[in-house]
Formats: C-alpha cells, sequence, structure tokens
C-alpha cells in the first residue's frame, strides 16, 4: 500500500467534503473579540500559570452557560509547542486529536498541526522529544507500556511506531488515508482504521499486513472526521462514511454480520423515504452490557444515536433527537456512600453525546431517553472526557468546561484566545490539552469536599 494524503479531516464540529476534490473540515473557531467570560477564580488561575488572555467582562451575546465563576478548574502549566512556528501553508486553523498518557514515566505524547509528534514531560510540558513527520499530526495515539513504544498517525497517511524513550523510529506503515483515530492493540494485533473507509490488522510487532476491510466511501459530501475501531472479545466493531456499521473476526477479518447495519437506510426511513444528505457514521463504536444484553453504541449524523445488539445487529434503541453526533463516551460511576454512615448512591451510567449541530447530550445506555440536553453554541465541540466523577468538554470559540455528567449542569470553565479542537486526556484530578494557538496546557480538577 502506498502513502497518501488523508481523505478526511477529524474535528470536533461538523464541515463538507467533496469525494474527488476532498477538502478538510473547515469551522469557525477563531474568537469573536466581542464575546466575553466572566470566570473570576479561573482567570487567577490562568492568571498566575501566564496563560492565555482571558477576555475581562461578559457581553449579552455570550451564551449564559459561560458566566459561571468556579474555581474547581485551573491551569498547573502552560507552554507554547507550536505557537512560534505557527506561520506557513503547512500549518492549520485547529490542532485537534488528544494526547495520551505514560502515567508511569509521568510523559503525555501529543501530534501537532506542524508537522511534529511531541514527548513531553507531565510535570511542567517541558520536551523529551520531537519526531517529524511529513504531515499534520492530529490524532489519537496509543502507548504501550509492554514494549515502551508509542503508535501513532499522521495525515501522510501512515502509521508510526516509535520508542517511547527517544522517539526512534519502529516503523512506518503507509495506509493510503489520514489516521487521526485510536488504534487498538490486543493480543499482538495492531487495529487501525483510516480516513479513507479502510480497517487494517497488523503484526504489532512487525507492521506487517495480516488482513484488510475496505468499504467505498460515499458518494457526494461527507462529515468532516471518521470513526475508529473498536476491539472487544474476538471481534473488530467498525463504521463507515456510507452509514454502514459492522462487525469483524479479530483473526481474519471475516464477516460478522452479512452485509452489516445500515444506519442511513435507517434514517431515509425517519426522514420519510428521502435521501439524507449525510450518511456518516463518525463515532467509534463503544461496546456495553445494558439490561436487555451486551450491545454497541453508535451515531448516525443524520438518524441519532443508536444502540445495537452485537450477536446480530438488531436494534435495542434510538434516540432520535441527538443528531449530529461525532463523538460518543461512556461516563460510569460505581455504587458509593457520600458521607461515613449515609445512604449508598447506586452504580449510575450515562452515555455522553457530542455534536457541533445540536449541543451535548446525557442519553440513559438503558432506554436511550434524554437525561439531559445542553444547547452548546455555534462552533466546534470536542469528544467529552470524564475526569473526576465530572465531564470534561472543549470548545472551537469559547475554550474549556466542566459539566456535570448527571444532569448537565456547568461546574467551570476557562477561556483561552483561540479555544480547542483536541479533546483533553484525563487521568485522576489531571488533564493535558494543547489549544487552537499551540499551547499546551496541564490542567487540575479540584472535586468538591466530601459531605
Amino acid at each position: 500500500m502506498t502513502g497518501a494524503v488523508g481523505t478526511r479531516s477529524a474535528g470536533p464540529a461538523a464541515s463538507e467534503r467533496e469525494h474527488g476534490a476532498r477538502r478538510p473540515a473547515a469551522v469557525r473557531s477563531r474568537f469573536d473579540g466581542r464575546l466575553a467570560i466572566a470566570f473570576a477564580a479561573a482567570a487567577t488561575a490562568l492568571g498566575a500559570a501566564g496563560c492565555e488572555t482571558l477576555r475581562g467582562s461578559a457581553t449579552p451575546e455570550s451564551p449564559s452557560w459561560l458566566h459561571h465563576p468556579g474555581g474547581a478548574l485551573s491551569v498547573t502549566f502552560r507552554r507554547d509547542l507550536t505557537g512560534a512556528t505557527r506561520r506557513g501553508p503547512i500549518m492549520e486553523e485547529y490542532e485537534r486529536g488528544r494526547p495520551e498518557l505514560d502515567l508511569a514515566h509521568r510523559r503525555v505524547f501529543v501530534g501537532s498541526s506542524d508537522r511534529g509528534f511531541y514527548a513531553l514531560r507531565a510535570d511542567d510540558g517541558s520536551l523529551i522529544w520531537r519526531f517529524e513527520t511529513m504531515g499534520s499530526v492530529q490524532c489519537e495515539p496509543l502507548y504501550d507500556p509492554a514494549e515502551d513504544v508509542v503508535y501513532f498517525g499522521s495525515n501522510d497517511g501512515a502509521l508510526y511506531k516509535v520508542r517511547a524513550v527517544d522517539g526512534h523510529l519502529l516503523y512506518r506503515f503507509a495506509t493510503n488515508g489520514e489516521v487521526a483515530r485510536r488504534p487498538v492493540l490486543r493480543a499482538g494485533m495492531l487495529y487501525v482504521m483510516n480516513a479513507n473507509d479502510t480497517l487494517l490488522a497488523l503484526d504489532a510487532k512487525t507492521g506487517a499486513l495480516k488482513w484488510t476491510q475496505h468499504r467505498t466511501p460515499a458518494f457526494g459530501m461527507e462529515i468532516g472526521g471518521y470513526a475508529g475501531p473498536t476491539v472487544a472479545g474476538d471481534r473488530v466493531f467498525a463504521a463507515y462514511s456510507d452509514g454502514l456499521v459492522d462487525v469483524y473476526s479479530a483473526v481474519d477479518g471475516a464477516e460478522r454480520w452479512p452485509g452489516g447495519v445500515d444506519l442511513a437506510a435507517e434514517a431515509e426511513q425517519t426522514a420519510g423515504g428521502e435521501t439524507p444528505k449525510y450518511l456518516d457514521v463518525d463515532t467509534t463504536p463503544i461496546v456495553d452490557t445494558i439490561a436487555s444484553g451486551e450491545v454497541v453504541f453508535v451515531a448516525s449524523y443524520v438518524g441519532g444515536v443508536f444502540a445495537l445488539d452485537t450477536d446480530n445487529g438488531a436494534r435495542a434503541w434510538v434516540n432520535e433527537k441527538a443528531t449530529g453526533v461525532t463523538e460518543l463516551a461512556l461516563w460510569t460511576q460505581p455504587a458509593h456512600r457520600a458521607t461515613a454512615g449515609g445512604p449508598e448512591t447506586p452504580a449510575r451510567k450515562v452515555l455522553l453525546a457530542s455534536s457541533g449541530l445540536t449541543g451535548l447530550w446525557g442519553i440513559d445506555p438503558n432506554e436511550g431517553r434524554t437525561l439531559w440536553h445542553r444547547n452548546l453554541p455555534e462552533g466546534g465541540m470536542t469528544a467529552p472526557v470524564p475526569v473526576a466523577g465530572a465531564v470534561l468538554v472543549g470548545t472551537t470559540r469559547y475554550g474549556m468546561f466542566l459539566f456535570s455528567p448527571v444532569d448537565g449542569a456547568l461546574i467551570d470553565g476557562i477561556q483561552t484566545d483561540s479555544g480547542f479542537a483536541m479533546a483533553p486526556a484525563a487521568a485522576g484530578v489531571r488533564a493535558f490539552v494543547m489549544s487552537n494557538g499551540g499551547a499546551f496546557l496541564g490542567l487540575m480538577i479540584q472535586p468538591p469536599p466530601k459531605g
């Protein structure tokens, strides 16, 4: 296979592109100088850290959920990673993807639109090493502690494997399409999806191709971004730009759902027989067990969020209101007691759906009903990331915000001049993310006191 510049551009907000003459996703994310934010506590923390300029007053044009002084979300460090080099034709307007964490060695791995892949120290964001590729690195990397290596993709169409200690290249595999989604490592096999609707299974050690599945991308317009692979047991779940969801044998790629499940056809029935403009299923599938059995959660851009039986693809439920969804996450909380001797709070799950079209959704995983909905303002929105019992979401125009996954209530937020298209990576009470301006930030989440 030969490498090629990616045919789809992943991002938190929807944009159109045409096959044959595809164009990268483009969403408005430049900060509007008239907009403002009133985070007094967050501003203090940001000022102490030397962070990007905060706006000082609120205006009627600002969304109501911006005006919420908190103090639960603060910045621990800021490092200008790519800001000084963000000039010239190779640079993109956004920094997409997501960092990867190596907790044992306190390292953070992150890609950049300056063609570089970086290893940084988690304590202060200082540079350990940088690896240069032939395209923007807008990806979700994968760190393997067993080998101490990192797998990551580039818009140059290749998947890279490098040593985590020094960035030394171990192999480069050309996939013929932009690689942005996180690979999956299981039993010595590496499963990779590229933006050309191609699923590849590689020998993780050597990079040798074991099997591949490809679908011809949908004709006409598509939404920027694509779904990554999910491995559950001996099955690989994949979703495509033409609206199909399918399952394959992890060993040899044999199809498990004959013909797959066509969510575009479901959306067409809902639309009264009219062909939808967009067919995409761009959410990486999530496998979980609900009251009716094991299901996979996926979202059709026009059809809503679905739960499909993993055995045969039968529909368990659909939420047709949550349209435009490009990212899904499952928030879980074990049973616990808030205070000593107090009543036990039962275990809870909330399926989180992120849409640049309709906002942020909290959905009941068992029934598909809407628990809450935040109608976020215009502009892109990142994948929702569970952290410290809350949910962290970045927006391309308004900054980074912390929400309650139980009822969608706003907890806190921070604002930068450039916004965020990159989803944060989180562990414990720490999170890491890079702004569209090229600043790498370390964040701290302060949970409420017990009781």
